[in-house]
């Protein structure tokens, strides 16, 4: 009875133990998925509420007098903002089309954010602003899933940042490989508006960083 009893036990851990990375890659894909579904579901709301707030104005605004003044605007762009981040750690999003990519980017690259989508390392620069945006994402072994992808851009390409109140373009300039201590690649260059994407090369051994780099787009 024993004897079956601890037999049965190592089927179950035996079983626990080959199916956990699963359960575990499924549970913070959904959570990612709904970070994403926040992000959308933030803007499609505000976009109603605009949309409501504009047929109102039309219908008891006198002809001639704008519907809109500078400050209610200006505050609409305040409203969409806060309405975004609904989650406080969901800095923006993270587009890139040659890839397949759309990933939430949140605030500060702790294990469990990266878990869920990309991050942003801390003492780096804003996206837009002058300074070096660096984001650090996983590549793991299922394809597709986070930064597994990131090797295959190549200069000329395009990453696009969201960060709730402009949607920036960035042109990739160069792809590098370097060991994890040349923290170098996140220094500035002057008055540039960069991006740096920053992974594990290769992707089982992770030995290195794989970094691609961007400049913004010009208007």
């Amino acid at each position: 009875m024993r004897r079956n009893l601890l037999s049965a036990l190592l089927i179950v851990a035996g079983v626990l133990i080959l199916v956990y990375p699963k359960l575990s890659e499924w549970y913070y894909d959904r959570q990612q998925e709904a970070l994403v579904a926040q992000w959308q579901d933030a803007f499609e709301s505000i976009d109603s509420v605009e949309e409501s707030e504009e047929t109102i104005a039309e219908a008891v605004v006198p002809v001639g007098m704008a519907a809109r003044s500078a400050e209610s605007a200006e505050a609409d762009s305040s409203t969409r903002s806060d309405a975004v981040r609904m989650d406080d750690s969901l800095a923006g999003m993270l587009y890139i089309d040659k890839i397949d990519l759309v990933l939430p980017i949140l605030q500060g690259a702790t294990q469990d954010n990266l878990k869920k989508g990309a991050a942003t390392i801390d003492g780096t620069g804003e996206a837009g602003r002058i300074g070096n945006f660096a984001v650090a994402g996983h590549r793991n072994l299922t394809y597709g899933r986070n930064f597994n992808r990131l090797d295959e851009l190549e200069e000329g390409d395009t990453i696009e940042v969201d960060d709730g109140t402009e949607r920036y373009r960035y042109v990739v300039t160069e792809k590098l490989y370097v060991e994890p201590h040349e923290v170098w690649v996140l220094d500035a260059k002057g008055d540039a508006k960069e991006i740096t994407l920053v992974t594990c090369h290769p992707v089982k051994i992770a030995s290195h960083r794989l970094i691609v780099k961007g400049v913004a787009a010009e208007a």
